[in-house]
């Protein structure tokens, strides 16, 4: 079965979900929409991917079915498989078969992470032919007018050892996701919290000072996502040192030399 690869059907919300523009994503999502082409999101963890295209599924209002990938995702996981309901056996539809038939953006998160198989299950998807062989039912379905493939990769995870193939990446548009400018930044924590902006300027000033401590040799660096969880418990009451040491610190080591050398830098800039 596929584990914790769950996806959301008919995601439509009635609400846009807040996203602040960092350059021409928008604009070019639209256009690559329109001539039905497929989406690459580049960019470390936590800088607005998922958000961005829950954004724009919505600003469409098209239905996005999500799936996050990991090391044991598989194409049968994304097409389907047969499964035995009471007396007789039924084929069921994985997201990405549901998606091709009803339109939908199929959201492929951190795409490097699955399987092999996966990426040759899509190629047919990111051409001209647009369309899915599903080789257990031997047939081919061509994809709906409106369904967009979009696909999120992180090119620095792990020093390089989950890459894409050049073939891959040359299937899709693609735009790269950085963290924001220290104002956008700010702007971003004060509208997706009720913090006060003074504080939001705090956690963003941590933030780079700790984006900047190359030597330390974290694999990941404090995203925009842990800024937002801390903004969140120092909104809520909870001490601003307590609420950056476990929103911030915590998550991105477990050095406990390191922990502790983070936690002194953060308790004087906060």
């Amino acid at each position: 079965m596929m584990k914790e690869a769950a996806f959301l059907k008919n995601k439509t919300t009635t609400v846009t979900p807040y996203y602040k523009p960092i350059a021409k994503e928008i604009e070019v999502f639209e256009h690559s929409y329109k001539q039905k082409l497929p989406f690459l999101l580049k960019g470390p963890t936590g800088t607005g991917k998922s958000r961005f295209i829950e954004y724009m599924a919505s600003k469409l209002n098209k239905k996005l079915i999500t799936v996050s990938c990991h090391e044991e995702t598989s194409s049968t996981d994304l097409i389907g498989r047969y499964i035995i309901k009471g007396a007789e056996t039924i084929w069921l539809d994985g997201p990405l078969t549901t998606a091709v038939k009803t339109g939908a953006i199929l959201y492929l998160d951190e795409i490097a992470e699955a399987r092999p198989d996966v990426i040759v299950a899509i190629h047919s998807l990111t051409d001209h032919r647009r369309e899915l062989f599903i080789d257990k039912l031997g047939k081919t379905i061509k994809a709906h007018e409106d369904f967009t493939l979009v696909a999120s990769f992180n090119p620095g995870y792990q020093r390089g050892f989950k890459e894409l193939k050049p073939s891959t990446r040359q299937r899709f548009v693609a735009v790269s996701f950085e963290y924001p400018k220290a104002k956008n930044e700010i702007e971003i924590l004060v509208n997706e919290t009720t913090i006060q902006e003074a504080d939001a300027k705090k956690l963003v000033n941590i933030a780079t000072k700790i984006r900047n401590l190359t030597e330390l040799g974290l694999t990941e660096t404090v995203s925009t996502r842990l800024l937002i969880d801390a903004a969140k418990l120092i909104a809520s009451g909870l001490p601003k040192r307590l609420a950056v040491h476990v929103a911030i610190v915590e998550p991105l080591t477990d050095d406990t030399e390191v922990v502790s050398a983070l936690n002194d830098l953060c308790d004087l800039m906060i």
